[in-house]
């Protein structure tokens, strides 16, 4: 149970122990500074502790913000400082610290009057400082000046400003005027029942299968019943995130399941639509697969500029972005043409119930496709203009990069040739893979190239990722294995082989999503065992090639069917494992507000 050690004598009137007392908190008092030092060493070591000044005022919203956010080991506000299990040493010295600097003061009496902000001031490492906004979080010296303080904190309707605050800053167009109006009212209808976020981001997904099966029945009232539960699993969606931040309940294992959830439900809803138009005896799994390669290569644009470009801004495309943020509608003009979730969703609830699988799909595609080119072609001009990164900023960005990259044992062993290739030799190395097996389809030729791709791959790792145009490597690899594995089992031409290739794929993908989740969450990359047990992305191309070579269409089919099952429960076991352990263990508390596409 987290303690809150109260300094200073009482302040007759003062309701903050209450109010600590409903944020969670067991409240002792110490009258003086090295008996706040003894209790602060008495709260058991996994324990939060906070220093909070009795003569603190301010709205209960700012003592939440400031002593219970999960995501930071030190957090204070004016008044009040409070540290987790992984700050609690760095606490312990500055209070030692604080208390041997004012051993010649006039006594405990006088020392402990201001102690939480003194402590603060000495600390030896970073402490987080919440914006507090409209809030108001003060220590007043005199009875007027409190009361003043008193009158700001009536003034302010607390509950706004949290309602308001639990909403993501930076959203798209759909979901900051149609979704979280009264999206937030549902999170804090779920606060005020004991809900917690994970609960909210479970029922997003079942709502999103159960609107899978919908679409999967192939009727129009099934595609009509898909479309709206599809709209209210994002509804829940969003709901889950703003829960969060509306009540503080951040972890690892919530960030990790609404990410994983998010494209779970995507998928799942794009088989549904697939199973429908079969029904009607329509073939669109090509066009599923394509979909959520097209999304997850959009994906990974993303990922790789952000972690290969951070902090570059400069160049013609950033001042025009600029120029263009000054100018309001067109703020939100670009951030609906690059069809972020929201957007996404909307659309394809609406062409679900209103059209074909055939329809939706070729429209999912026409938008992403344009969002895919004109984000990456704006941060191609971006990068070309400003100089590679260098210095400890590079050396991270190669290293994120290169984990992306996914690079296998096949890729390691040709690292010998001591090629240095860059983006180029991966656009080279793709091409070759894609073209071949759209030109040859299952042949000797495609498994030639598929051998050159491999040779292109360890070329392109061969150096560190700190080029202008590196970040775009990952999104080559994924590509390259991505668009093989579709052609390849279109080439098939058999009941079964492209579904499997959506397995696959799917499993694949949510591979190279749980590592963007780790690097994002400062975890690290999977273990190189991981990536090696399950071949790298040049060696499953090569493996896939080969097996359409080597293989009947049909049983190229099996043969799909039990790599995807294959792959998909070795990642999954690993993931699991990784992301329960990271909670269990107390790992600092992740919420990452992402891309919104």
């Amino acid at each position: 149970m987290p303690t809150a050690i109260l300094t200073g004598p009482p302040v007759p009137g003062s309701s903050l122990e209450g109010d600590l007392r409903s944020l969670g908190f067991d409240v002792r008092t110490a009258a003086g500074a090295a008996e706040a030092e003894t209790l602060l060493a008495g709260v058991p070591g996994e324990d939060r502790v906070a220093l909070v000044d009795t003569r603190f005022v301010g709205h209960v919203h700012a003592l939440r913000l400031g002593l219970t956010d999960p995501r930071f080991p030190l957090s204070a506000i004016p008044g009040a400082v409070t540290a987790q299990r992984s700050g609690r040493q760095a606490l312990t010295r500055a209070m030692a610290r604080e208390n041997s600097a004012s051993a010649q003061g006039a006594g405990n009496g006088t020392l402990v009057e201001g102690l939480p902000d003194r402590v603060t001031a000495a600390l030896d490492t970073d402490v987080h400082r919440p914006e507090l906004g409209s809030l108001v979080a003060a220590v007043p010296a005199d009875p007027q000046v409190r009361n003043e303080a008193r009158q700001a904190v009536a003034a302010v309707d607390e509950e706004a400003v949290r309602l308001r605050s639990a909403v993501k800053a930076r959203d798209g167009f759909f979901t900051t005027f149609c979704v979280s109006p009264y999206s937030r009212h549902l999170a804090r209808w779920c606060a005020r029942r004991g809900l917690t976020p994970n609960q909210v981001t479970t029922a997003s997904l079942l709502t999103a299968l159960v609107a899978a099966g919908c679409a999967a029945t192939g009727t129009r009232a099934g595609y009509v019943a898909a479309g709206v539960l599809l709209l209210a699993s994002f509804v829940l969606d969003c709901a889950d995130g703003q829960l969060a931040r509306y009540s503080l309940q951040y972890s690892t294992l919530g960030a990790w399941l609404d990410a994983t959830f998010d494209r779970a439900k995507e998928y799942a809803f794009y088989a549904g639509l697939a199973l429908g138009a079969a029904r009607d005896g329509d073939d669109v799994w090509a066009l599923a697969l394509g979909a959520i390669i097209l999304q997850s290569c959009r994906h990974v644009i993303d990922f790789s500029f952000a972690e290969g470009r951070a902090g570059s801004a400069g160049g013609p495309a950033a001042a025009l972005s600029g120029r263009l943020d000054r100018v309001g509608w067109t703020v939100w003009v670009r951030r609906m043409i690059v069809l972020p979730i929201g957007e996404r969703w909307a659309l394809i609830a609406v062409l679900t119930a209103v059209t074909t699988p055939r329809v939706t799909f070729w429209v999912l595609l026409a938008g992403c496709a344009f969002a895919a080119a004109y984000t990456t072609a704006g941060r191609v001009l971006r990068s070309v203009r400003r100089p590679a990164t260098d210095g400890d900023g590079a050396a991270r960005a190669a290293r994120a990069l290169a984990d992306l990259a996914d690079g296998g044992p096949l890729s390691e062993l040709a690292h010998r040739f001591r090629a240095r290739g860059g983006v180029a030799a991966a656009a080279l190395g793709a091409v070759l893979v894609t073209g071949s097996a759209l030109v040859w389809g299952a042949g000797w030729q495609t498994v030639l190239a598929a051998l050159a791709y491999v040779i292109c791959s360890a070329a392109a790792v061969g150096r560190p990722l700190t080029g202008r145009l590196d970040w775009l490597v990952p999104p080559l690899f994924r590509a390259a294995e991505y668009g093989t594995v579709l052609v390849l089992a279109a080439d098939a031409e058999v009941n079964g082989a492209l579904p499997a290739a959506y397995g696959l794929v799917s499993a694949v993908a949510y591979h190279h999503y749980d590592t963007v989740y780790r690097i994002r969450g400062d975890a690290g990359a999977p273990p190189r065992a991981l990536v090696r047990a399950i071949g790298g992305h040049e060696g499953r191309t090569l493996a896939v090639a080969v097996l359409a070579a080597v293989l009947t269409a049909s049983g190229f089919t099996v043969a799909l069917t039990a790599l995807a099952v294959a792959v998909a429960l070795v990642v999954l076991a690993e993931s699991i494992r990784f992301w329960v352990a990271a909670h269990q263990g107390d790992a600092p508390a992740v919420h990452d507000e992402g891309e919104p596409a």
